[in-house]
């Protein structure tokens, strides 16, 4: 363990008789973990941010409503579950004139025969409906908050790690020098 007294900033780079090299070096290793902590977490999760939106805006422009029947009735919840949706098989026709068949989920106890609006694809698969722009701009700010977190933690532990082998090697260095002057100094009282 270290002593840790009053701090004093940049000490590590101010000239000192006391000063060893590993505190130079500290001092560098301090201030480039800090650099890439942040800046690399800042642009690593603004890229993230960027690409999830782009993501989510091509899924909107892509992705349509398309009218659909149910080719069975919905399955009925038990009462007091509100207005819950179950998956139920339904047909609808793309853009192309081609009949698909798929499940989706409707309103718990739909008819055979009732129309619902389900979302597809350019091939006319089934996908779920996209996310708004404002739902969009949500998830794209908490990936981004997320990546660039998980980015910056990086270089941060690697620095913590590399701080803690250069402590025990002071450590070590100062009882190195203690074991040699440390006898010097012991037969002074009387």
């Amino acid at each position: 363990m270290t002593f840790r007294g009053r701090r004093v900033w940049l000490w590590r780079w101010r000239r000192n008789p006391l000063r060893r090299r590993s505190d130079a070096l500290e001092a560098w290793v301090v201030l480039a973990v800090w650099a890439v902590t942040v800046v690399g977490g800042v642009l690593t999760g603004v890229a993230a941010t960027h690409s999830v939106e782009r993501g989510l805006a091509e899924e909107r422009a892509q992705w349509h409503p398309v009218v659909a029947l149910l080719t069975q009735d919905a399955p009925k919840r038990s009462a007091g579950a509100g207005a819950e949706r179950v998956w139920a098989k339904v047909r609808w026709t793309d853009r192309h004139g081609s009949s698909h068949a798929g499940q989706a989920r409707v309103a718990a106890g739909s008819l055979t025969g009732s129309a619902v609006t389900v979302w597809t694809d350019r091939e006319g698969s089934l996908v779920t409906q996209p996310a708004t722009e404002s739902q969009a701009q949500v998830r794209a700010a908490m990936v981004g908050v997320l990546v660039g977190a998980g980015a910056a933690a990086v270089p941060f532990v690697g620095g913590r790690i590399l701080r803690e082998r250069l402590e025990r090697r002071r450590m070590a260095q100062w009882d190195e020098a203690w074991a040699r002057f440390g006898p010097l100094w012991g037969r002074m009282t009387g």
